[in-house]
């Protein structure tokens, strides 16, 4: 996890994701009612979830943009406002995907725009990430975000990301908390410094894949 390296210290993250989750699996296992028997008043629940939520092969996973989706998505927002907490959305990070001409192009479909409409009715604070990743991927090119995604000789994986990739994006999600000014200037670090690699731990895996 390399949010805390941009986070001053004092603040703290609790890492609830687990990988191969939709909005709708999450819940559907009892894993967001475990978040809020933690979570306290003040406490931030950042919510990004769409990659699974794609998976229209799989019922357990599936929802639909802009109905299902945002239904799960609400549930997440209801949740944190009645214990005291602030949610805030960001949309998913997006995969390493480019077209004939070299352009970075999306993979979500139709799901940041639901949840940017849905952050939008509800007030919710906004991490555009889809935007800025998709974005960063551009201005890198074809060749450069391999760096970012766990390219080896023997897997060409677009979609996770090895220790490079974890500390770009979570300089994304660091400077969003702080344009949304969910965070103030004082709590967020290191937005400029070059983070070591070696600073990156990984949690355990579970037996779900993720895509």
């Amino acid at each position: 996890m390399a949010l805390p390296f941009f986070l001053r210290k004092g603040l703290v993250v609790a890492n609830h994701a687990v990988n191969g989750r939709s909005s709708k699996s999450f819940v559907d296992e009892g894993r967001l009612d475990a978040i809020l028997d933690l979570i306290r008043p003040g406490d931030f629940l950042l919510v990004q979830f769409a990659h699974n939520d794609e998976k229209s092969e799989d019922p357990t996973r599936y929802t639909e943009p802009w109905t299902t989706y945002q239904e799960y998505l609400r549930l997440y927002i209801e949740g944190a406002r009645a214990h005291g907490a602030r949610p805030v959305l960001a949309t998913p990070v997006e995969r390493r995907r480019f077209d004939a001409d070299g352009n970075a192009v999306p993979t979500h479909g139709e799901y940041p725009a639901a949840m940017r409409a849905l952050a939008g009715r509800e007030r919710v604070p906004l991490l555009d990430i889809e935007a800025l990743s998709l974005a960063l991927w551009q201005r890198l090119g074809v060749e450069e975000t391999k760096v970012y995604f766990n390219w080896t000789a023997t897997e060409q994986d677009n979609t996770h990301f090895n220790p490079p990739g974890a500390i770009a994006v979570a300089r994304l999600v660091a400077r969003e908390l702080l344009r949304t000014r969910v965070l103030a200037r004082r709590d967020v670090v290191r937005l400029h410094d070059e983070i070591p690699t070696s600073w990156i731990t990984w949690p355990e895996a579970t037996d779900t894949p993720a895509a």
